[in-house]
């Protein structure tokens, strides 16, 4: 293994982007000048662990008339004004929702200088966040764009653009650009904290030219493949500072070196004496590989606090004689069963919401239970009602199984049901019950299903997940709550291969002698696979005979 590093102090108070709060805001007012116009809509977006959690939208009566021109851009006329509330009676409102963020604007000088007016017309402390303009973060990071506005950052990333010339819908989509921006600084340009931000968003373009700390670096640097991989930074004493992961490790080793690179990427270079690398067949490999060695070398510029995306699991609380199906945020090892991950919350309550009204689980808690009391969920046939009748448990078992054949996207029997149970409302001319199950019907035919990365509990699932991420197809076993890559870099031997025999000659001897499970690998594969579905396809093992019959199928 080729491997190398660096060292320095972090400041423990910065705040990286993901434990920031931002407050995206946009103005629609009546002219261009602070000085002799007025806002007449104001359209905030909250950001919180890189997610919009949060909207503020109201139209201000301007005391002032709005031109033909303004109502023909906005659609917002004189009419539509008259009984909005003034400036000064929501002003508190806009503090109170911006407080303890960052202000983030597109062209943010302009609506902050309408901020800023407004406040002291209404003599009141103007607010004093910290700002963030993504009009000049994109001058910075797309030089080759030709035009950096609104509308052409949202054509560029391919946003859906809601509401054009309101408030809020622009700073929707303004956050969304920025949110983009975000991914690209972390991901190519190893920013993480938010005091990068200021001095990268006043830089020139960025270079594609780097200067080089020291000149024992050229031989690294030009060594770097364009694959993906794991890089290690050392210093003088050769021993590993810094460790990160890359889809291309030249391009992103690159950026270490270039005048735009975050101050924690410049002490790192600094540093730096040598520069090792491990390519890997795809970026989740890369990732996995990275979170092991950071834990095995304990880096002094890594954090061993693995941060992962936000994503939702469905999850069956087997701990219960009677288990309920509820969403749940996290996946652990607990007992339970967990399906998923969905990429968002949406999805997870459709599932579940299509769950409770097909199948007849039980949807109270677990107090109203033990109350021994029915529901009107009994009463309309939705539950089996095992607070009245203990002795229900074999019907109750049966339906858990059909929940479980829905969630691993067996969908016929589901849609059975809810058709029958349509026909039955409409003919009780109940129609009105009738459309929300055609509704539901319809969610199930549109494949939601299908969102999940597995058919099958997550903690139990025997799965090989095919992954092609670059030239080179990448393989990853999970395997009863292991996982193993194929030609991983830190074993002696390929377990990859001795646990897909075990599997198949039905010994697992190999697991048997592993007690902990591998929680960390199984959360760093989630996060990326639920992200690039369209790069994996998933091979269950039941599905095969034997280990030579995939690996044929494969050709691995």
């Amino acid at each position: 293994m080729n491997i190398i590093f660096n060292n320095t102090q972090m400041t423990s108070k910065e705040k990286t982007f993901s434990e920031a709060i931002f407050s995206v805001i946009d103005f629609e007012t009546t002219g261009t000048s602070p000085k002799n116009s007025r806002v007449i809509e104001v359209g905030i977006v909250k950001i919180k662990n890189l997610k919009i959690v949060d909207s503020f939208q109201s139209l201000i009566n301007p005391q002032q008339y709005i031109s033909p021109f303004i109502s023909s851009l906005t659609g917002i006329s004189n009419e539509d004004i008259i009984d909005a509330p003034l400036f000064d009676t929501i002003s508190q409102d806009i503090k109170n929702f911006i407080d303890g963020s960052i202000l983030v604007g597109h062209n943010l000088p302009f609506d902050f200088a309408f901020l800023k007016s407004e406040f002291e017309r209404a003599d009141l402390i103007v607010p004093q966040n910290q700002q963030v303009c993504t009009l000049k973060l994109s001058r910075s990071l797309y030089p080759e764009l030709k035009s950096k506005a609104l509308g052409s950052m949202v054509k560029y990333f391919k946003i859906r653009h809601r509401d054009i010339h309101r408030a809020l819908g622009d700073a929707t989509a303004t956050a969304k650009v920025f949110l983009k921006i975000i991914k690209k600084l972390t991901d190519e340009h190893n920013y993480e904290y938010v005091s990068d931000l200021n001095s990268f968003q006043s830089a020139p373009s960025v270079s594609k030219s780097f200067r080089l700390v020291k000149k024992k670096l050229v031989g690294d640097l030009a060594n770097l493949p364009d694959s993906p991989g794991v890089y290690f930074f050392r210093d003088s004493k050769d021993k590993i500072v810094y460790i990160g992961k890359a889809k291309s490790l030249k391009k992103r080793v690159k950026n270490y070196f270039s005048s735009s690179a975050s101050r924690k990427a410049k002490k790192i270079a600094r540093k730096a004496s040598r520069l090792g690398f491990v390519q890997t067949n795809s970026e989740l490999s890369a990732l996995v590989l990275e979170a092991e060695l950071i834990k095995l070398h304990k880096p002094q510029f890594n954090t061993l606090l693995k941060k992962y995306s936000q994503n939702y699991f469905i999850r069956v609380n087997l701990a219960h004689n009677f288990p309920d199906v509820k969403v749940s945020t996290d996946f652990d090892f607990d007992g339970n069963d967990y399906f998923g991950p969905y990429s968002n919350r949406v999805t997870a309550n459709s599932l579940k919401e299509i769950a409770d009204k097909t199948f007849m689980l039980r949807e109270c808690s677990d107090k109203e239970l033990s109350k021994n009391k029915k529901c009107y969920l009994f009463d309309i046939k939705r539950c089996t009602g095992p607070c009245i009748d203990k002795n229900t448990s074999n019907l109750y078992k049966s339906e858990l199984e059909n929940v479980y054949e829905f969630l691993e996207g067996k969908n016929q029997q589901a849609v059975n049901r809810l058709l029958n149970k349509m026909k039955d409302l409409s003919e009780r001319q109940k129609y009105e019950e009738a459309a929300e199950i055609r509704d539901t019907v319809n969610l199930i035919l549109n494949q939601l299903t299908r969102s999940s990365i597995l058919a099958e509990p997550i903690n139990k699932s025997n799965a090989l997940i095919e992954v092609k991420d670059s030239d080179v197809t990448d393989y990853i076993l999970f395997l009863e709550g292991r996982v193993f890559l194929k030609n991983y870099y830190l074993k002696e031997q390929d377990f990859f291969d001795v646990a897909l025999e075990d599997y198949f000659d039905n010994t697992l001897h190999l697991l048997a002698g592993m007690e902990d499970k591998d929680l960390e690998k199984i959360k760093i594969s989630l996060s990326w696979l639920v992200k690039n579905r369209n790069k994996v396809k998933v091979h269950y093992l039941k599905d095969y005979g034997t280990k030579g019959e995939l690996a044929t199928k494969l050709k691995f």
